[in-house]
């Protein structure tokens, strides 16, 4: 999956936070994207990151997308509670 999508899990694969997983909130523009993990980085102060340091999964968490798209925002325990499924489910395969 080459495009970026509002609620899709990522890998950090550069920089200091390299391994961790995140979800995508906001797309800047064709290269940088806003993406929080609700703990390290929570919602109110997202990293900015360049779509090249990124591994894009092709998971998109449908709870993530519509809470941002109707509220315009998504709490961290949410962030925190679908990126725990993930990796659970990553991490058995």
């Amino acid at each position: 999956m080459n495009q970026a999508s509002i609620g899709q899990f990522v890998t950090i694969s550069r920089g200091k936070d390299e391994g961790l997983h995140g979800v995508i909130i906001s797309i800047i523009d064709q290269r940088f994207v806003l993406v929080a993990d609700g703990d390290k980085r929570k919602m109110k102060h997202p990293k900015k990151k360049n779509l090249s340091h990124l591994i894009l999964s092709d998971v998109i968490s449908p709870e993530i997308k519509s809470s941002i798209s109707e509220a315009g925002f998504v709490t961290d325990a949410k962030l925190r509670y679908v990126l725990q499924k993930y990796t659970a489910r990553i991490s058995e395969s």
